[in-house]
């Protein structure tokens, strides 16, 4: 459970990054599981705003696809985007709502 209250000034969303690993085979379930919550930024990296419910909800069902003993996914998780600052070198390949 996340300690920090300040994102719910934004209505109780948290600002996460996803950064994933996995098997050739599971590759495509796990980026559409992500496509449902977040938004695509580049290849095995997602980011957006999300619920504490939601975000709980979300690694559950990563936990159904992933090997753990093999996959890896790594989830950054900020109480609000304010506190990222953003650079892009070469092209960007996702596109959001969100100004870099």
């Amino acid at each position: 459970m996340i300690k920090n209250t300040e994102h719910l000034e934004r209505g109780g969303k948290l600002h996460v990054i996803v950064v994933y690993d996995v098997a050739e085979e599971r590759v495509n379930k796990v980026n559409k599981l992500l496509r449902m919550y977040l938004h695509w930024i580049q290849n095995s990296v997602f980011r957006g705003d999300i619920t504490e419910s939601n975000l709980e909800k979300m690694k559950s069902e990563i936990k159904e696809i992933i090997d753990k003993d093999y996959d890896s996914i790594t989830i950054y998780v900020l109480p609000s985007e304010k506190y990222m600052k953003v650079i892009n070198m070469g092209v960007e390949k996702g596109t959001t709502d969100l100004i870099f």
